[in-house]
């Protein structure tokens, strides 16, 4: 009789013991699927991004989502003011999570490869000192206006004359170009003080006509490149030479 009242209690015991472990197992699930069930702010890619986009051009691109939080990736970008001054490194694809590590600086862009080329169009390099590329300031998937300064005939008289002849030029890449001396090896080389001239090389996309033009300034005359973003206003662009500057 003893030994059965022992069994008894054990038995009591041991399903007293599997009902707590079943409860808390339970609970934990609920715990689990409630933490995969609540959800999170995402801002999610609705339609490509070039490479080179700049962050403050994002917002016709993308969409705030609420997605599970287990779904959602380390390093996500929740607010559009966290990649200001940068731009894609690559290009994005619908229904990605916008990632932080996906954007870069612009002057990284430059060096990396730039911008693609648009279909149509013709790449072509020049190389210029700094000074005539607006310090150095431009880089990949800027918008540039080009000016021409070359000695041009008018009438019995050859006048040097410069004129913006492009406009809103797409930029694809630039890299650092050689140090040259100005004058190295003519007889007119200027003095020592003068120093070394930085150079950069500069890649755009053209038609061919265009081209041709760029081409004829780079090789009978000299180019400035000028910052030219969409905004800018192209009126009152003209040809000047002497008599234009001091009327």
């Amino acid at each position: 009789m003893k030994s059965r009242l022992i069994g008894a209690v054990l038995a009591i015991v041991i399903a007293l013991g599997g009902a707590v472990s079943l409860i808390g197992y339970v609970q934990g699930a609920d715990a689990r699927a409630a933490d995969g069930a609540s959800f999170v702010s995402s801002i999610v890619v609705t339609t490509e991004i070039p490479a080179g986009t700049p962050a403050d051009a994002l917002s016709e691109f993308v969409t705030v989502k609420q997605i599970p939080a287990l779904a959602a990736v380390p390093g996500r970008v929740s607010d559009l003011s966290d990649l200001t001054g940068l731009v894609s490194g690559v290009a994005l694809m619908p229904g990605e999570q916008l990632l932080t590590s996906r954007f870069i600086d612009p002057a990284s862009l430059s060096i990396r490869g730039g911008v693609p080329l648009p279909d149509g169009m013709q790449a072509v390099t020049v190389a210029l000192p700094v000074e005539n590329v607006v310090g150095g300031e431009v880089t990949a998937n800027d918008t540039v206006g080009v000016l021409i300064s070359a000695t041009v005939r008018r009438g019995d008289a050859d006048l040097p004359t410069t004129g913006q002849v492009l406009h809103k030029v797409l930029v694809l890449r630039v890299q650092p170009g050689t140090s040259v001396t100005p004058g190295a090896g003519a007889t007119d080389a200027p003095a020592a003080s003068d120093g070394p001239v930085a150079t950069l090389m500069v890649t755009v996309a053209l038609s061919a006509a265009d081209v041709e033009t760029l081409v004829w300034g780079q090789q009978f005359g000299s180019l400035w490149l000028t910052l030219e973003p969409a905004a800018a206003d192209e009126s009152g662009s003209r040809s000047v030479d002497g008599s234009t500057v001091f009327p």
